[in-house]
């Protein structure tokens, strides 16, 4: 497995994870897949805002992707980031979430990050065991704050000094 930074080339693979979990699960509060083109202004942005777009490939291929932004717009949070990580159905549960976060730490320290913040489906019991894993302390549950599939869920928000 390589940790590396994502380039525009690794963004059909990106977009092909991110639709699947947009599509079978509830680790996105989302129903609409995504464009290539949507897929690129969101790697565009990070770039310009200096952030990291990490992927974890697997011989040529990508088996997932995990990035940072900002947490909240206004000034005060300015050094609390907000971090995502995706991977691709057939190797989770490998290893490589856990590599595609702990490689997030050092970016977020370089830019003077101070907490990462994690938000998680209630449901989604084996992230929130490797976030648990990864220094992340449960902070809170919002109830019932997002709907999909035909039921309401549950968010839970864990967070981790950097």
């Amino acid at each position: 497995m390589l940790i590396r930074d994502a380039t525009s080339s690794d963004l059909p693979e990106i977009l092909g994870i991110y639709n699947d979990v947009v599509s079978t699960t509830t680790a996105i509060y989302d129903e609409r897949v995504s464009t290539l083109e949507e897929r690129h202004a969101w790697f565009e942005a990070r770039r310009q805002q200096g952030l990291p777009v990490l992927v974890a490939q697997l011989n040529d291929e990508i088996a997932g992707f995990s990035s940072f932004g900002e947490w909240r717009a206004r000034w005060g949070y300015r050094y609390t980031v907000e971090h995502s990580v995706h991977i691709r159905r057939d190797c989770r549960g490998q290893g490589f979430g856990r590599a595609l976060i702990e490689a997030l730490f050092p970016r977020a320290a370089q830019l003077g990050m101070h907490v990462m913040i994690a938000q998680i489906d209630s449901e989604a019991i084996a992230s929130l065991r490797l976030h648990e894993k990864l220094g992340f302390e449960p902070v809170g549950t919002f109830r019932q704050v997002a709907h999909k599939f035909g039921r309401w869920l549950d968010l839970v928000a864990m967070q981790r000094t950097l």
